[in-house]
């Protein structure tokens, strides 16, 4: 558990690919199903502190035991973490995730500001109005990026464990799966 940020929960892979990343998640690794949220665009976008217009992302989630695996592709190139990731010749592992309640949120973020953390961008996610925030914790190579969510808030928290639950017990058959199925 992070002393700082709290347990982390995920992980995450920013690719410039996402199929690829996917096919290579499912076949290979054996991890699924994943649940796909394409052309998403965040709301309340703000890069380095400024708002700018946000980038337009797909993402994939699945579960591998408790730890959740999220993968990332950036479809433009407005102003993100993730483009600055890409354009410094990474792809792959990115950042790590704490999942936090409405109340914990508030409390952490200016905290972790006050720390002396810097933003590197946050928003929220449209329709659900999960907020996130990516701490800019990547100073030494090899360090990730730092999210803190709002995941443990309903509805997505409930959806989390649906998906988690549903990889304890995949076959292998329908890796790939549209996030509006969980709402079923």
């Amino acid at each position: 558990m992070s002393r700082i940020f709290g347990e982390m929960r995920q992980i995450a892979f920013v690719v410039r690919d996402l199929e690829k990343a996917l096919d290579y998640w499912t076949r290979t690794l054996g991890v699924g199903p994943f649940f796909t949220m394409r052309e998403v665009v965040p709301d309340n976008y703000r890069y380095r502190g400024k708002p700018v217009p946000p980038p337009r992302i797909s993402l994939a989630l699945g579960f591998s035991g408790e730890f959740q695996v999220e993968i990332i592709q950036q479809l433009d190139d407005q102003p993100s973490a993730y483009r600055d990731y890409l354009a410094a010749g990474h792809e792959g592992f990115q950042h790590v995730s704490s999942w936090m309640t409405r109340a914990e949120y508030d409390r952490a973020v200016p905290e972790l500001i006050r720390s002396g953390l810097s933003v590197a961008h946050e928003g929220a996610i449209p329709g659900s109005g999960l907020r996130f925030i990516y701490f800019a914790t990547d100073s030494v190579p090899g360090g990730p990026l730092y999210e803190i969510s709002e995941s443990k808030e309903p509805p997505i928290y409930p959806m989390m464990m649906k998906i988690r639950d549903l990889a304890r017990v995949w076959d292998g058959r329908d890796p790939i799966r549209d996030f509006t199925t969980l709402m079923r």
